[in-house]
Parts: structure tokens; sequence; C-alpha cells
């Protein structure tokens, strides 16, 4: 059954923290404590020193694109398991724009360069909640704890709460609000699969019926990699 997902970029897909704490020590030439960073929630930094490096970000050239993915090849392999199934993935991201090309441009240059073709991202510093009910999502996956209740709170779509560094209690907190927890995009991947095998039996049994009776026809898809048959077309550009 094709699923229509939601998947954050930063703490999910991509390695912020990491990226964040290097700006940092480029930037205030010390060693900081970045533990808790995200690009909501610059963490234990002063405030004076979280602008430095954020406005260090915002003048380096295309800064999203050079961070780190934590799993790169769990993105190859989202991609090959949706592509088959026919289900609709959305990368969400709240970036702040840097210098160079739009923040959707590089999230989506980033992702399509580990294997993930023609992403849908989209740039929403609104509520999650909102951005679910909005694009009728069956599951989102993301790496705040806020934003998984918001959503589970305020719509029928499923969370699941990535959290790559243990924490007992807030996985507790999580499951007891209905919020299943991963710590792995590899882990997330493989309940994303689950999901495409539970779900067709739990539809009920007049759509069972429907189908056993209306046969099977084989659908025609497009190729895997679409660039290897669709190549972008070559542009002049006038002002240069």
């Amino acid at each position: 059954m094709a699923l229509r997902i939601g998947v954050d970029v930063d703490g999910v897909l991509a390695d912020f923290r990491s990226s964040f704490h290097a700006a940092a020590i480029r930037v205030l030439r010390r060693d900081v404590d970045t533990t808790n960073d995200s690009p909501q929630n610059p963490g234990a930094l002063a405030p004076q020193d979280v602008r430095r490096v954020w406005d260090y970000i915002g003048k380096t050239q295309n800064w999203w694109m050079e961070v780190e993915a934590y799993e790169p090849e769990q993105i190859a392999r989202l991609y090959s398991l949706t592509r088959a199934a026919g289900s609709e993935v959305f990368f969400l991201t709240k970036r702040p724009p840097t210098s160079g090309d739009s923040v959707q441009f590089q999230t989506q240059w980033w992702i399509e360069r580990l294997g993930f073709y023609l992403p849908a991202v989209l740039t929403v510093p609104g509520s999650r909640g909102d951005i679910a009910n909005g694009l009728r999502l069956d599951l989102i996956l993301d790496d705040q704890m806020i934003n998984c209740v918001e959503v589970v709170s305020a719509t029928p779509t499923k969370a699941l709460l990535m959290q790559r560094t243990p924490d007992n209690a807030a996985r507790e907190h999580a499951i007891n609000r209905g919020i299943g927890v991963v710590s792995t995009l590899a882990e997330a991947v493989s309940m994303i699969e689950r999901l495409h095998d539970v779900l067709p039996q739990k539809r009920g049994r007049m759509v069972r019926l429907s189908e056993w009776f209306s046969g099977t026809t084989e659908v025609q898809t497009l190729p895997q990699n679409p660039r290897t048959v669709r190549p972008i077309p070559p542009f002049e550009d006038p002002r240069r």
C-alpha cells in the first residue's frame, strides 16, 4: 500500500550537530560543547556566540550541501523501498538560508547526491501538525519530541521519533504518547517496510475482495534512476 511519509532532514538524515560544532570551533577558535544543538536549539553556547556562528553559516556559500549524512546508504534504501511501493516522501526542513542557492535547492541536491532521486523538499517553518494535516501524511519521522507530540495530538498521522542518543525517560514518554522510537535511519526504514506489508491487511474485507476479483494489472513504472534517461536539458543563462 502506498504511504505518504514526511521525513525531517537535520537529525534524521543529516548530522547537523557535527557540522555546527565544526563551524563553532572555526569561528570562536576554541572547543565548544554543542551536544544538544539543532537548527532550532543551538544549545550550550552563549547567545552572542550562537549569533556569530549562524552569521558565519549564513555567509558561507551553500553551507548546507557540506553537512555529512548519518547513514548515506539508508537514504538510497529509502528511495528504493518507496519507489517500489509507490509511496510519496516529503522531506521537511526549517533550515535558515545561506549564501548561494536556496535552502530547498541545496537540500534537494544533497539528498539526490545520496541516491534519492527527485526529492520533494519542503522548507516549512510552521507547525508540524499543520503540515501533517495539509499533506495528509500517514507517517512522520522527526528527531524532535515536540514535533512528534504535535503531530499525534492534532492529526491521525503516526509519528516515529529518531533518538540517536539513548534517553530512557524520553523514550518511555514517547511510547506512552503512542509515538514509535528508533535509534537509526536503518531501523526507521525497516519499520516503514513493515508498514507497507501490514497496512494492506488492515483495510477491510470489501477492499480485499474487490482486489481479489479485479485481477492483476502489470504496472509500468519509470526507470529506477530517472537521470539516465531524462537528463536535464542544456540551458545558456543570458546573464552570464
